[in-house]
């Protein structure tokens, strides 16, 4: 499982010769990193509902970076409708779920005039890229 790598061996995995973790894993990861900053954000501001939907968004794009690997692996072992459905099924939830994290971080980042607006914008622009890599992902793999 990838949340239970350190960062060192996390970035080796994406970079040695094989078919998984990739890009999909990347953007469902880059999306986690979106959450976790959004969710700072929402702390300084005192947004608890901001905060709770940001939490729920870590887990659930970390859960998405294990199985965007688990769907490729499944489908290089064994290319059939099903796997490739798959392929493209798990990019396009990464996609709509970094998408949600956006929309979280705009709202909490209209709420801040501290120095921590800065983390709710960068979450903005990591939850737009993660959500641009998986869609192109997705299209690709159809």
């Amino acid at each position: 499982m990838l949340n239970e790598q350190r960062v060192g061996d996390l970035l080796d995995a994406f970079g040695a010769r094989t078919p998984a973790p990739a890009s999909g894993a990347a953007a469902a990861l880059t999306g986690a990193l979106a959450a976790a900053l959004t969710e700072l954000a929402a702390r300084f501001a005192g947004d608890e509902d901001a905060v709770d939907g940001a939490r729920t968004a870590v887990r659930r794009l970390v859960e998405l970076a294990d199985e965007d690997s688990a769907a490729y692996t499944a489908f290089i072992a064994s290319r059939n409708d099903e796997t490739r459905a798959r392929i493209v099924a798990v990019p396009e939830e990464i996609a709509g779920t970094a998408d949600d994290v956006s929309e979280l971080a705009k709202r909490v980042r209209a709420q801040l005039r501290s120095s921590v607006a800065a983390d709710a914008e960068a979450a903005v622009e990591l939850a737009r890229c993660a959500s641009r890599v998986a869609r192109r992902l997705a299209a690709l793999n159809a």
